[in-house]
């Protein structure tokens, strides 16, 4: 068996101070707890990441909503059968609720048989009942509501799970139905979700809908720091020639807890044999011995003479793949350690799944979708005894101009380092920014490190029972609305993910050596942030702007900088928390133009570099190179409005012969726009 290789990964370690899993004398965790004192919001939003208790939250908030708030039913609409699970009965009181969490059997709809369409019938009866808590699938719901019209369910809770199954585009028929039960504004709606972002980059909700939820959001950073055993979770990609097949050993510790996600039959990853790909991975793994009669489990010896106990959920023969999902959530089993030690599975095991002794989320290819990536970490990142690290790893083939699908491999490689990039930003601390002003003060419970508050320089300071930052910004702008506060606090996630997730960005930010940073920071992500906040005036949206970029350039710099420090023998370091201070005083003044003048890519290629080769990187690089295009009118007149302020704070326009880079492409902006104007007046 060939030996395991380091990855490149980024690391992010965490306190591991117990909180995020210790119970109140109502028996809820902190983030149920937060969402508990919101319980009385008509439309509430909770947005926290796996294992963090949400299906919980909503037994609490529910159970008060029909008691005391005069709710007549709760409906659980979960996006697939099996997780209908995490609503089962739940005996509360034991834990000092007040009442306990119970459904009547044929109330849950996800394990009575038969299609969604054919169990419309049981919502139908559900509604007419006296019983208070029906479980369905999405789809059940859909159906029922285009049968009942949304008027059937007034005064009703519905509570929607995986809430980023939902979208804003008419097409999406639960996120059209959800627009009518706002609109008619006579049902209550909880909704749940550990991704509050689409991999499509679609928006989940009509800014309008959105605006009328309140937000419980719970971080993973404040899930992860308050864990009593996981301390540190690395984030790591390794590029492959030639078949995935031949190289995922060296990625694959057979000592850890694994799932392993091989790639779809259609994408280009797969040897479209998808059973042969199993057989050989085992294969790899040691000799094979036959399966467990009664889990169904393969067993393999390994060379150290150890046995592996493998689920497959590849195969397609029903009897044995149902026998192996069942032996997987046998209740029994969900503390033992040895039950399982690999999962092989595709379009299984990630979204709901429920292993916490899973060590390595191991995936092949590049998965269409954002949000699946964060699925597929968040089944390495229970909390369990002994398991002090985990790991996700991400096989992508490495790009070859020989082949013909050198630019689909090109643009998977660019998704992929945009996972990686929004990971890393959902794992941070939240950043709180301000602006540095002659009155800045010290903020009650922030740490300022050794030297405290400085009132002559910007200072960073840290929360660590919130995970929160405060960090002073000179000429930072302010937002000045509800809404684009609410943004700024809650959102910039989103927002980055619809940087990170745009190609020109990506391209250029990565490849280009002759763009000018200023053009992805100021006009990229400033076109994006008009395009998704329309409703804002011109001055929050570069609030916004300034806010997100901010965020993304500082956990960039802070990698960096955290990489640098780590200890030369364990390689151990508090990325995110001493990196952002270091970088922070290694500055002169932390100003928002000192921010924009970084490429908040440059760290995405550095890891790039280490992990493909230079002859790769050059062949990318180029091709990237052959697609760029001089400026579009629209980019232009956003040059132009940038040296409209650049006159306004220097007294004179940008000068084309200038020596800094942004300087000129301002200018040449203005002379583009003067060009087609003098040539309009000629024609």
């Amino acid at each position: 068996m060939t030996g395991t290789i380091t990855v490149p990964s980024v690391s992010v370690s965490y306190a591991r101070d117990g909180s995020s899993t210790r119970s109140n004398e109502l028996g809820m965790r902190p983030m149920q707890e937060r969402a508990w004192q919101k319980r009385g919001e008509q439309y509430l939003l909770i947005k926290s990441p796996p294992a963090s208790g949400k299906s919980r939250a909503l037994m609490f908030i529910a159970l008060d909503k029909l008691a005391n708030q005069g709710v007549k039913q709760a409906i659980i609409v979960v996006p697939e059968r099996t997780i209908g699970a995490s609503f089962n009965d739940e005996p509360l009181t034991e834990s000092g609720f007040w009442a306990d969490w119970s459904v009547a059997p044929n109330r849950n709809l996800c394990n009575a048989p038969g299609t969604d369409g054919g169990k419309v019938n049981s919502v139908k009866a559900f509604l007419k009942s006296d019983d208070a808590v029906l479980i369905c699938t999405h789809a059940t719901f859909r159906f029922a509501v285009d049968r009942f019209s949304v008027a059937a369910f007034d005064g009703r809770l519905i509570a929607v799970d995986e809430f980023h199954h939902v979208s804003a585009n008419p097409d999406n028929k639960l996120g059209a139905h959800l627009g009518e039960f706002i609109a008619r504004d006579k049902a209550h709606i909880v909704a749940m979700t550990g991704s509050y972002f689409r991999g499509d980059a679609e928006a989940v909700l009509a800014p309008d809908d959105e605006a009328k939820f309140e937000t419980v959001t719970y971080t993973y950073y404040e899930q992860l720091n308050g864990y009593e055993h996981l301390k540190q979770l690395d984030i790591g990609y390794f590029f492959y020639n030639g078949s995935y097949t031949e190289d995922m050993l060296k990625v694959l510790d057979p000592a850890e807890k694994t799932i392993v996600h091989i790639p779809n039959v259609n994408s280009r990853e797969s040897t479209k044999d998808k059973i042969r790909e199993v057989e050989h991975i085992i294969e790899e793994l040691g000799e094979w011995q036959g399966a467990d009669s009664e889990t169904g489990f393969q067993l393999v010896r390994t060379p150290e003479g150890g046995l592996l106990r493998i689920a497959d959920l590849v195969d397609d023969e029903p009897a044995k793949r149902d026998r192996v999902a069942v032996a997987l959530k046998d209740p029994t089993q969900k503390n033992n350690r040895d039950h399982v030690d690999i999962i092989i599975a595709l379009g299984m095991a990630k979204e709901g799944f429920d292993w916490l002794w899973c060590e390595h989320a191991l995936t092949v290819g590049y998965r269409a979708s954002l949000t699946e990536v964060v699925q597929i970490i968040g089944r390495a990142t229970r909390d369990a005894p002994g398991k002090t690290r985990a790991r996700f790893t991400n096989l992508i083939a490495e790009p070859d101009a020989s082949e013909e699908a050198v630019t689909e491999a090109v643009n998977d490689t660019l998704k992929a380092i945009a996972a990686s990039l929004l990971m890393e930003q959902v794992l941070a601390p939240r950043f709180n920014f301000a602006p540095k002003t002659p009155t800045s003060g010290p903020v009650d419970g922030i740490d300022y490190g050794q030297e405290g508050y400085d009132p002559d320089r910007c200072n960073v300071g840290f929360e660590e029972s919130t995970g929160q930052f405060q960090i002073e910004i000179k000429g930072l702008v302010e937002p000045k609305s509800e809404e684009a506060t609410r943004i700024c606090r809650d959102d910039l996630n989103e927002v980055i993910t619809a940087f990170v997730q745009d190609r020109t960005a990506s391209e250029r930010g990565l490849f280009d050596q002759e763009t000018v940073p200023e053009e992805l920071t100021q006009l990229r992500m400033g076109k994006i942030v008009k395009e998704k906040y329309p409703e804002l005036d011109e001055e929050d949206q570069e609030a916004v702007r300034q806010h997100a970029i901010a965020a993304l350039t500082l956990t960039q710099m802070a990698k960096k900088a955290a990489v640098e420090g780590a200890d030369p023998e364990t390689g151990a370091n508090t990325a995110l928390i001493e990196g952002v201070r270091k970088f922070a005083m290694d500055v002169r003044e932390l100003d928002i133009d000192l921010i924009d003048r970084i490429n908040p890519f440059g760290e995405a290629y550095a890891i790039l570099a280490k992990t493909m080769s230079e002859e790769r990187l050059k062949q990318v690089a180029a091709i990237i190179a052959g697609k760029r295009v001089n400026l579009t009118h629209e980019e232009a007149r956003e040059l132009a409005k940038r040296a409209i302020k650049f006159k306004q704070e220097r007294g004179r326009l940008p000068s084309i012969a200038a020596t800094d880079a942004w300087e000129r492409r301002m200018a040449e902006g203005v002379a583009f726009l003067q060009r087609v104007a003098s040539e309009a007046e000629n024609d």
